[in-house]
């Protein structure tokens, strides 16, 4: 199929990447049709099989680049598992923050990824909880962490800064320096470092 006189490849497959984001985030993947994409992009529904083959490549291309992004932003830093940890925090909220949409399906549409797409996503997202399961390790072998289960308490984690994205609004009442600060607190808590 042709594409509509003007329009850009360069330009109308990241509108339909970002469309489909947003809109699988507000309403559910399963409630969103090609054509609501097309729609939001401003183009005919046809045109977007030329740049996904279905609904389906797209939300996993959506769940793999965020992983992928995820990974390649996320470094480690040398020192004790306390600072390692505060590390970890304050990353993971901003990061969460910069791409609420991306987090939010990354945790609530796996389930409607084919068996296979979510094994692949899965991986990824192991690789990421691996990265913190390591600092909480550390953190109990070096005698500051006290932690009965290493990976509950990594998913445990995972999930209470995740949650931020639920709640936070720009200009509300606590900037991220805060939440940061105060989630560290609860993190610190919750590894029995206090």
């Amino acid at each position: 199929m042709a594409r509509t006189q003007g329009s850009r490849a360069e330009i109308t497959g990241p509108l339909i990447r970002t469309h489909a984001r947003r809109l699988f985030a507000r309403q559910g993947y399963a409630a969103v049709s090609m054509r609501q994409i097309a729609s939001a992009v401003g183009v005919q529904a046809g045109a977007l099989y030329a740049y996904t083959p279905d609904k389906q490549a797209l939300l996993f291309d959506l769940l793999q680049d965020h992983m992928e992004h995820l990974l390649a932003s996320w470094s480690d830093i040398p020192g004790d598992p306390l600072s390692r940890l505060e590390h970890f925090v304050r990353f993971h909220i901003d990061t969460s923050l910069d791409h609420a949409d991306a987090v939010f399906l990354a945790y609530m549409e796996l389930r409607n990824l084919t068996p296979e797409n979510f094994a692949r996503i899965a991986a990824l997202r192991g690789q990421y909880e691996s990265a913190l399961e390591t600092i909480l390790r550390d953190g109990v072998a070096a005698g500051v962490m006290r932690i009965d289960d290493l990976k509950l308490a990594t998913m445990a984690l995972i999930a209470m800064l995740t949650g931020v994205t639920n709640w936070y609004r720009e200009g509300g009442r606590l900037d991220r320096r805060r939440i940061g600060d105060i989630y560290w607190g609860l993190a610190r808590g919750a590894v029995g470092a206090d």
